[in-house]
């Protein structure tokens, strides 16, 4: 029973132990390799041949014993049949995916393309891997954890997969929560397709006041000191006085006369606070008001109204010194005064000093009485025409607005930046999709009569019947 001692723990050393499957998932998991022999026939023989003499070698030690005492039994010669049939089972996992092997039985590793000649390997969608070749397809490291993810045929990391299709609040900067059905629920711009949580809308998260994104908790808005706060993008091209704001109107000015639409009297206009707007807007009796906020004004009423006469300066994340200057504003004609919101980029500027001008117009050439449908739209489609010429490269005022239309010129000619073209195609946006009756509804309709008909051949229409040509 020595001989038979000694060869079950050769055997034992020589075959490695069985090694229990480990899974990755479901249905993946990594089998121990057979070691590579030249000759696995040979040394099955050998090891039997050595099983049968440890057998007789036993037999013959019994034989030798005195007194007729035999030490080798009935279940001696079990236990040693037992070991020759444990030394000829393979010492690893049997398995039966043939249509894999290639050569001479062995696999070829899916993500080196080299032989997989021993040690472990791992089966998973249909082919073997090296256990350092099973990667993420995202961060290129081996995956080693028990799960992973597969999104099509291509395998990550929990952790990565879970970066790359989660989405991220863009404000917080952490992974959006599911809500109480388990969904992940969040908010998206409808133009700059910022994703955050419904959290940020209710828990005093600045909003731009220009392009309304969410102010980042890795970034700071500027205070206007009104209440209202900007980005740094739009800080960029911001006007903050009325004299910094003339180059702009004049050329504005010039692109209605490009439009045969000359304004005859000459419009003061100014640079206000948000109180000093909604102070005028209570004294006026005229004009229909885009709500919540109301960021230009036609004045026909004479009122008194204090203007940003000298720019602020930057104080950390606010604006400080700003200096007003009251100015009482009298009536000439039937315009008295066009008043804009100081502090927000130059197109948004334009645009509104485009709209308001067309209020001035209308009051000036004698279009009275005009439902706000009509009177808004047509403002709104002035705005969105002047925007057009300014973010469309060679952009010359269109073939519909009428037939003795000379070229537009926009104001600061040359290359814009990438972010002031963006906010231009914004504020388009905001026009043509404006949900208003007055300024959304009034603008389409607009827009689809002057598309049709021209601009000059739509406000003669409107001018004798107070609607829309058909």
């Amino acid at each position: 029973m020595k001989w038979l001692g000694k060869l079950f723990k050769s055997g034992s050393g020589r075959g490695g132990g069985r090694r229990h499957p480990q899974y990755l998932g479901d249905e993946n998991m990594v089998w121990h390799a057979p070691a590579r022999s030249v000759d696995d026939h040979s040394r099955g023989d050998k090891e039997k041949e050595d099983a049968d003499r440890a057998v007789a070698l036993s037999s013959a030690e019994d034989l030798r014993r005195q007194n007729g005492c035999r030490w080798r039994t009935d279940d001696d010669a079990n236990a040693a049949r037992e070991l020759n049939d444990r030394l000829d089972a393979p010492s690893y996992r049997p398995h039966s995916p043939t249509q894999y092997y290639q050569g001479l039985g062995y696999r070829v590793c899916g993500g080196c393309s080299r032989e997989i000649i021993y040690g472990n390997y791992l089966g998973c969608m249909g082919t073997f891997f090296h256990p350092e070749c099973f990667c993420c397809r995202a961060c290129g490291k081996a995956i080693t954890e028990y799960e992973f993810s597969l999104a099509g045929t291509y395998p990550y990391h929990q952790s990565c997969f879970k970066e790359l299709s989660h989405p991220k609040c863009e404000v917080c900067h952490q992974f959006i929560p599911t809500n109480e059905a388990g969904l992940i629920e969040y908010r998206c711009h409808p133009f700059w397709t910022q994703k955050y949580c419904p959290s940020h809308e209710h828990d005093n998260t600045a909003r731009c006041c220009s392009c309304e994104r969410l102010e980042s908790w890795n970034s700071t808005y500027v205070s206007l000191g009104d209440g209202r706060r900007l980005c740094l993008e739009c800080m960029e091209s911001a006007i903050m006085d009325t004299g910094d704001c003339q180059p702009l109107y004049h050329a504005i000015r010039d692109f209605y006369e490009g439009m045969n639409m000359k304004l005859d009297q000459q419009i003061p206009m100014l640079l206000v606070e948000r109180q000093a707007l909604n102070e005028a807007i209570v004294g006026e009796k005229n004009g229909h008001h885009h709500m919540p906020e109301t960021r230009g004004l036609c004045l026909s009423e004479e009122q008194t109204v204090s203007s940003v006469h000298r720019r602020p300066r930057f104080g950390g994340n606010r604006l400080v010194g700003m200096r007003t200057q009251a100015q009482k504003l009298t009536r000439k004609c039937e315009v008295t005064a066009i008043l804009v919101l100081y502090g927000l980029p130059r197109l948004l500027t334009g645009a509104i000093l485009a709209h308001e001008l067309m209020h001035g117009w209308l009051r000036l050439k004698g279009y009275r009485n005009l439902n706000p449908e009509v009177e808004e739209g047509l403002c709104q489609v002035l705005s969105y025409m002047w925007l057009e010429s300014e973010v469309m490269p060679g952009y010359r005022s269109a073939p519909s607005t009428s037939a003795a239309s000379s070229s537009s010129t926009s104001s600061k000619k040359g290359e814009k930046s990438t972010v002031e073209t963006k906010l231009g195609e914004f504020f388009k946006h905001q026009i043509a999709n404006d949900a208003s009756p007055a300024y959304g509804g009034g603008f389409r309709a607009a827009n689809a009569a002057v598309n049709k008909y021209g601009l000059r051949r739509t406000l003669d229409h409107i001018k004798y019947t107070g609607l829309f040509p058909l």
